[in-house]
C-alpha cells in the first residue's frame, strides 16, 4: 500500500511575534529595529468604523455604536487574522493618541480568537531605544482613551448625520455640517462680515529728520542724520487725522529748537521659543514655507515614520507630530546640550536648561515635536530628503536646538527730543550677544533696520534737516490664513492637534471656504449654511460650547467622566432643537431667481439655482434642457481680443478664475484683476500637495 502524501498545507507557524502598525513606511522602520523574530505588518489605518449608509448608533441601548468593517478593508482584516493564527504574541503599535488607541482596540477585538497574547505598545519616536523600551514594557489597551475617541466619533456622527440631511432638504444635496467644522466656518464668516463693515479712516505721521550739530573743527566728518517720530503733544498721545492738522503742526514747528530731553539705554533679552507643538508647527510652516496645514502634517508623517538613510536603513527623524505638549525627555535634553557645547561653546549653553510650560490639559505623556537625534543636522540628511521634507526637518531641528540655547542680548536706546509742546522719539537697538540667534532667527527679532543714532547728551540741541509727513489709512482686520485660523482655533480650545488640518481640508472640499492667494474667504454657500445653522442651532456653532465639549472629551480620557453620560446630556437638548428646526427652517432649495440671460441651447430663460458648489445658472426648462453654467464675476477677461468674462473654478490646487470662452480662451488667474491687496488676498498660492 503506497504511503500517504503529506498535506502541502503547512500548519501555522508559531515562530514569530506579530506587530501591527498603521502604515507600510512605519512597518519598515520598526521591522529593521526589532529583527527577524518579529513580523511587522500594516493595518492601513482604521479597519472598523461606524457604517457610512446609516447613523450606526443604537439610541435604545445607551448610544451603543454599531461598528462594521470599512468598505475595502476586509482583505486587510482577513490577512491580519491569518497572520495572528501563526504568531507567538501580537503587539499593537498604532500611534500614541486616541485614534491610535481606538485602532488597537478594534484590532484586539477582531484578533482575540487567535489565542495569542495581545499587547499594546506605544512610543513617541521610532528609534531603536524608544521602540525596544516599549516592547519591554507592553500594556493593555487604554479604555479611557478609547472611550474618548468613541464619544468624539459618536458626537460627530450625531451632529453630521442629523444636520446634513436637513441642509440637503433646505438647500441642496451633498452639503454637510459638523460639530467642529461649522464653528470654523462661522469664525471665517464673522471675519468677512467685520471686513465688510469696516470703515477706513485717514491718519498721518510726522517724522523729523535730525542731525547732531557739527563741532568747530573744519576736518570733522558731518554727523549722520537720524529720524525721530512725533508721538506726543503737551504730554498726551497725538492723533493726526488729516492734511489740515499736518499743516498746522508743521507751521508750529517752524523755528522751534529740537532739544534732547531724555536718553535711556537698557539691556533687553530675547528668549528662544519652546520646541514645536502641532499648532505652532502648522503656523510656522505656513508663514515660512508656504505649506498648508494638511501638507505640513503629511510631510511630518513621512519624517516620523521613517526615511531611508543609506546604510542606516529606515530611520524616524522626528518625534510624533500630533502633540500639544512642549515637554522633552531627559535624554533628548542631555543630547542637545552636549551638541550645543561641542558646536558653539559654553556661552551658548545655559547653566540651567530652559523650562517651557504647556497649555492647560496638554497631553504631557507626549513630547514636543523634535529631531530624534540632535546630532543629525539638516545638512547631514539633505541628500536623503525631498525638498519639502528637508525644509520641514530644517524648521523642526533649528527650533528644537535653539530652544535649549542661551538668550540673545540687545542694548536698546530710546531718545526723547522736544520741540516746543511736541515730543519726538528716536530709538535703536544693538545686538550685544547673539545667543540662540546664531542658529535661529525670528523675523520679529532682527536687529538690523533700526535707526543709527549718534552719541547725544540731555540738553543738547540738534539741527532739523527735514520734516517728513506721510498719509495712512486704517486697514480692516486681515482675512484668516491657515496659520491664523489654526492659532485662533487653538486659543479658543476648538479641536485638538490631530484635527486642525482636517478641519480646514473639509471646509475647503465642501466649498464653504475658498483660498484667495494665501487667505481664506467664505463662499456664498458657506455664508448661507452658516446663517441657517446660527439661526437654528446656536449651540452647535458656538465656540465656547464646542470648547467645553473638547474639555469633556479630555476628561473622559483622564478617567474623570463617563462617556455615555456626556452623550446623553448632549443629545437630550440637541434632539429637541433638531425637531424644532425641521419645522421652522426656511427652504432655499425652492427659491429660483429669474435672470435676463438666455439659454444658448434652447433659447429659454436662465434661472439661478443652488448646487453643491454654490449658486449656478440653469435652464428654466430643466430637466428637458440640462444646460447649466457658472455665474460670472462680472469681470471682463483681460486676454486681448477676448469678449468673455471670468468665472470661478476649482482644481486640486484650489480656487481660480477662468474665461467663459474656454477652451477657445485659456486665460486663468488666482486673483481677479480688480482685487486689491488691502483685503488680504495677495501673495503666493498655498502649497497643498
Amino acid at each position: 500500500m503506497p504511503a500517504k502524501k503529506k498535506s502541502s498545507k503547512a500548519a501555522p507557524s508559531k515562530s514569530k511575534f506579530l506587530v501591527i502598525v498603521e502604515s507600510p513606511a512605519k512597518s519598515k522602520t520598526i521591522n529593521k529595529i526589532m529583527g527577524k523574530e518579529y513580523k511587522v505588518v500594516a493595518s492601513m489605518g482604521h479597519i472598523i468604523d461606524l457604517p457610512v449608509s446609516s447613523m450606526g448608533i443604537d439610541f435604545e441601548n445607551d448610544f451603543k455604536p454599531e461598528y462594521t468593517v470599512i468598505k475595502g478593508r476586509k482583505k486587510y482584516l482577513t490577512s491580519l487574522k491569518k497572520e495572528a493564527k501563526g504568531s507567538k504574541a501580537i503587539y499593537l503599535a498604532a500611534d500614541p493618541d486616541r485614534e491610535g488607541e481606538a485602532i488597537c482596540w478594534h484590532l484586539r477585538n477582531q484578533l482575540e480568537k487567535s489565542k495569542a497574547g495581545i499587547y499594546r505598545v506605544s512610543f513617541d519616536e521610532i528609534t531603536k531605544k524608544a521602540v525596544r523600551a516599549a516592547f519591554q514594557h507592553p500594556r493593555q489597551v487604554d479604555m479611557n482613551k478609547v472611550n474618548a475617541q468613541q464619544a468624539r466619533r459618536i458626537l460627530d456622527r450625531l451632529v453630521g448625520y442629523s444636520l446634513s440631511p436637513l441642509l440637503w432638504q433646505k438647500i441642496t444635496r451633498g452639503l454637510s455640517a459638523g460639530r467642529v467644522q461649522s464653528v470654523a466656518v462661522k469664525l471665517i464668516v464673522e471675519r468677512e462680515e467685520d471686513i465688510r463693515k469696516f470703515k477706513t479712516q485717514e491718519y498721518w505721521s510726522i517724522d523729523a529728520v535730525l542731525r547732531k550739530k557739527r563741532g568747530e573743527s573744519p576736518v570733522e566728518e558731518e554727523p549722520p542724520v537720524f529720524k525721530a517720530k512725533l508721538i506726543k503733544y503737551k504730554g498726551e498721545k497725538i492723533h493726526i487725522p488729516d492734511q489740515k492738522s499736518v499743516d498746522e503742526i508743521v507751521s508750529r514747528l517752524d523755528g522751534e529748537k529740537f532739544i534732547v530731553t531724555d536718553i535711556s539705554r537698557k539691556g533687553k533679552k530675547s528668549y528662544p521659543r519652546s520646541p514645536y507643538i502641532t499648532s505652532v508647527l502648522q503656523q510656522d510652516a505656513f508663514n515660512k514655507l508656504n505649506f498648508s496645514a494638511s501638507k505640513t502634517m503629511r510631510t511630518a508623517q513621512l519624517l516620523y515614520e521613517g526615511i531611508e538613510l543609506g546604510e542606516e536603513g529606515s530611520v524616524g527623524l522626528i518625534t510624533y507630530m500630533r502633540t500639544d505638549s512642549v515637554r522633552i525627555s531627559d535624554d533628548a535634553r542631555k543630547e542637545v546640550r552636549q551638541y550645543i557645547l561641542d558646536k558653539y561653546g559654553e556661552k551658548y549653553c545655559p547653566s540651567k536648561p530652559p523650562e517651557y510650560k504647556s497649555r492647560k490639559r496638554a497631553q504631557e505623556a507626549h513630547e514636543a515635536i523634535r529631531p530624534t537625534l540632535p546630532l543629525r543636522s539638516p545638512e547631514q540628511v539633505r541628500s536623503y530628503l525631498g525638498p519639502d521634507e528637508f525644509k520641514l526637518y530644517d524648521l523642526i531641528w533649528k527650533r528644537f536646538v535653539a530652544s535649549q540655547m542661551t538668550n540673545a542680548l540687545f542694548s536698546v536706546l530710546a531718545v526723547s527730543i522736544d520741540a516746543g509742546d511736541y515730543r519726538f522719539r528716536a530709538g535703536g537697538a544693538q545686538l550685544i550677544f547673539d545667543g540662540f540667534l546664531c542658529l535661529y532667527r525670528e523675523t520679529a527679532e532682527r536687529e538690523d533696520g533700526m535707526t543709527e543714532i549718534p552719541p547725544l547728551e540731555p540738553g543738547e540741541e540738534t539741527d532739523l534737516e527735514d520734516i517728513i509727513t506721510e498719509q495712512h489709512f486704517t486697514k480692516p482686520p486681515p482675512r484668516y490664513t491657515d496659520a491664523s485660523l489654526v492659532k485662533v482655533l487653538e486659543e479658543k480650545g476648538i479641536g485638538r492637534p490631530s484635527t486642525y488640518a482636517p478641519i480646514i481640508r473639509t471646509i475647503i472640499n465642501r466649498h464653504y471656504i475658498k483660498r484667495i492667494g494665501r487667505s481664506i474667504q467664505p463662499t456664498e454657500l458657506g455664508e448661507l449654511v452658516n446663517r441657517l445653522l446660527v439661526d437654528n442651532f446656536p449651540d452647535i456653532v458656538d465656540d465656547e460650547f464646542t470648547a467645553r465639549m473638547e474639555n469633556e472629551l479630555d476628561e473622559i480620557e483622564e478617567g474623570q467622566r463617563e462617556w455615555v453620560s456626556i452623550l446623553r446630556d448632549f443629545y437630550s437638548s440637541f434632539e429637541k432643537k433638531l425637531e424644532e428646526a425641521k419645522e421652522r427652517m426656511s427652504s432655499v432649495k425652492r427659491q429660483v431667481v429669474k435672470t435676463d440671460q438666455v439659454c444658448e441651447k434652447c433659447g429659454s430663460p436662465m434661472v439661478i439655482k443652488w448646487g453643491r458648489r454654490g449658486r449656478f445658472l440653469s435652464c428654466s426648462r430643466f430637466p428637458a434642457c440640462k444646460n447649466a453654467r457658472s455665474i460670472t464675476t462680472g469681470v471682463k477677461c483681460p486676454e486681448q481680443g477676448c469678449d468673455g468674462e471670468l468665472v470661478e473654478r476649482k482644481s486640486r490646487r484650489g480656487m481660480f478664475y477662468g474665461c467663459t470662452r474656454y477652451p477657445e480662451c485659456t486665460y486663468t488667474t488666482r486673483k481677479l484683476p480688480a482685487e486689491s491687496e488691502d483685503g488680504g488676498n495677495g501673495g503666493n498660492q498655498v502649497e497643498e500637495e
